[in-house]
């Protein structure tokens, strides 16, 4: 395998651990700032070592404009592994996190330096706590979220009813709202444990689908009714998503 791999090369196939490396060689650079990079690449390593990834559907992540991509969540590992898929599909990924980390030293110049968006739980209304996630888009940014807000405590890991923030920002701008399945993170650092579990190395699968048509809703008031329908749309595609990747594993498992 040459240093020439691309994702697209091996899709849905099981990477090894120099097709791994390889991939993170595609990542997108430029307007991650120096923190932010810092963060990814450290991370990536650790990846690299303790995950084959598998990977499908980066394609429908638009390479330019601004975008939302929507993931269910099982894990602290989740923005990890979201972030190499994002970025593997030429985008930078800004994402949404309590107001107060940016107060933190470390975490919080890696929070500037990624332009990620502060979120002010303790807004008036919700227009006011996003604020900046739909000024962020509008200039153009991918923007990643996980609509549920918190780990699925579903006993099989099936995503839970989303949260509205997303679909707000969605409507108001426009942009396209890309749905994301993440499989595996809960077994590589479980939404219990303080540390990760390394061995053996876990397989994380990604598949991204193309964009949730809202194309009705939009220009309509943003009430609750349009706010939930907006929402639950976009929770049903992530599932859709999720039942694919966990066919193939199964699949895999039975071989």
């Amino acid at each position: 395998m040459t240093d020439r791999w691309t994702a697209l090369d091996t899709e849905g196939e099981l990477l090894t651990r120099r097709q791994m490396i390889a991939y993170g060689r595609r990542f997108a650079r430029a307007g991650r700032g120096a923190w932010y990079s810092f963060a990814i690449e450290v991370v990536w390593q650790f990846l690299v070592q303790t995950t084959r990834f598998r990977v499908r559907g980066s394609h429908h992540i638009p390479k330019t404009g601004g975008v939302l991509v929507a993931s269910n969540h099982l894990s602290f590992a989740d923005p990890t592994t979201l972030t190499a898929f994002c970025l593997a599909a030429g985008r930078v990924p800004r994402y949404l996190a309590k107001a107060s980390l940016w107060k933190l030293p470390v975490v919080g110049r890696v929070m500037r330096s990624g332009r990620h968006i502060p979120v002010y739980r303790g807004a008036a209304t919700a227009a006011e706590a996003y604020r900046d996630l739909v000024t962020s888009v509008r200039a153009g940014e991918c923007v990643a979220i996980f609509p549920e807000g918190t780990f699925s405590d579903d006993p099989d890991g099936w995503p839970m009813r989303g949260k509205t923030g997303i679909v707000r920002a969605a409507l108001e701008t426009g942009a396209p709202v890309i749905p994301v399945a993440n499989w595996g993170t809960h077994r590589l650092l479980p939404s219990t444990a303080k540390v990760p579990r390394v061995l053996p190395r876990k397989t994380v699968d990604l598949v991204a689908g193309p964009p949730v048509d809202l194309s009705d809703l939009a220009g309509r008031e943003l009430t609750r009714a349009v706010l939930e329908e907006a929402t639950a749309r976009i929770m049903a595609a992530i599932t859709a998503l999720l039942e694919s990747i966990r066919a193939v594993a199964s699949s895999s498992t039975a071989s």
